[in-house]
């Protein structure tokens, strides 16, 4: 697979501040890939510096082979961008903005297909000027989308939209890429980058504190599995023997009857469990590492103790970014 952007030892310094330090990153044609951090973090540095509206201190970044650097007219023409800080122009109307966007790039057809994809139609003919903050972020996403461009840049994409518009953002994001499109984006919201990336990238104070699949981040980061489990009783009439850390048996604190205390701590004695608490509906909160996930579902059956029902919660997008700033501190 060909490579779409290529970054090698890439460093911004604005004095003796250090905005983005000897980033390396390579993204591969036709990835979802998800770029997370804290404001001030180096995103909008690093994009601006994609987009050759800033040029770096150290380092160089290639697009599709060619050095943005030198090639920086040539290359935009393969991309489609929703800047930060953006600005509509006075003046003109959303039509006129798409008009302009497919003149620029020499593309024939309808500029109400374009507005229509981002659910803005109905303020065709109103002036941009006048737009909310949400509806000229959309209305500049349709003009990224002239072209049918081979990357996407887009630097906090969902930022100003409301939920409905942040979900039909992910669908086009991922509609896009479905043609072939490769997807840079930024974001501080987690769940829209779960939502939609194949890879993400976590900056911390300008250095790249991770990147990986979801999956493969949770791999590295050791974070706790969370199981919840609907129970039945213990075995009719008879204690519930429960194996404690030290390998001896004990009697659970009631007898057979499904009571809460009998099987919390039937649970809480089991070695691999780390916690264990009854959650507000009932169930049983249980953490672990991964690997221990089912050998506790089997220790529950060995203990006579009936598993109804149970959920499997990995560490979610935002435990990771927590853990892996924290380990960049």
């Amino acid at each position: 697979m060909s490579t779409a952007i290529e970054i090698n030892d890439l460093s911004k310094r604005y004095g003796s501040f250090t905005a983005v330090d000897r980033l390396d990153l390579s993204i591969e044609e036709g990835e979802v890939f998800g770029f997370l951090g804290h404001n001030g973090a180096g995103k909008s540095t690093t994009i601006n510096m994609l987009l050759d509206f800033v040029r770096p201190t150290a380092g160089n970044i290639e697009i599709f082979g060619h050095d943005i650097q030198s090639n920086s007219v040539e290359t935009r023409k393969q991309m489609g961008v929703l800047p930060e800080g953006y600005s509509v122009y006075s003046g003109l109307t959303g039509r006129q903005h798409v008009e302009f966007a497919m003149e620029s790039k020499g593309v024939d057809g309808e500029p109400l297909a374009f507005l229509d994809r981002v659910g803005i139609t109905d303020a065709a003919d109103r002036d941009a000027d006048g737009y909310s903050k949400g509806m000229s972020q959309r209305l500049v996403l349709a003009m990224a989308l002239v072209g049918e461009p081979d990357l996407l840049i887009l630097d906090e994409p969902t930022s100003g939209l409301d939920p409905a518009g942040a979900k039909a953002m992910r669908e086009i994001i991922l509609e896009e890429n479905e043609r072939g499109a490769t997807v840079f984006f930024s974001s501080h919201i987690l769940e829209q980058i779960e939502a939609v990336a194949d890879r993400v990238g976590i900056m911390y104070e300008g250095q790249l504190a991770a990147v990986d699949t979801i999956d493969g981040l949770r791999e590295m980061a050791g974070g706790e599995t969370k199981i919840l489990v609907t129970l039945g009783a213990g075995i009719e009439g008879r204690p519930e023997m429960v194996q404690t850390g030290d390998g001896a048996a004990a009697q659970s604190e009631t007898v057979g009857d499904g009571g809460e205390a009998s099987h919390l701590a039937t649970i809480d004695a089991i070695d691999a469990v780390e916690n264990a608490w009854v959650e507000d509906d009932g169930r049983y909160g249980i953490t672990c590492i991964k690997e221990d996930r089912m050998d506790i579902l089997v220790a529950l059956n060995e203990l006579d103790v009936e598993v109804r029902d149970f959920t499997i919660e990995e560490p979610s997008l935002e435990d990771l970014f927590v853990e892996y700033t924290r380990r960049s501190e």
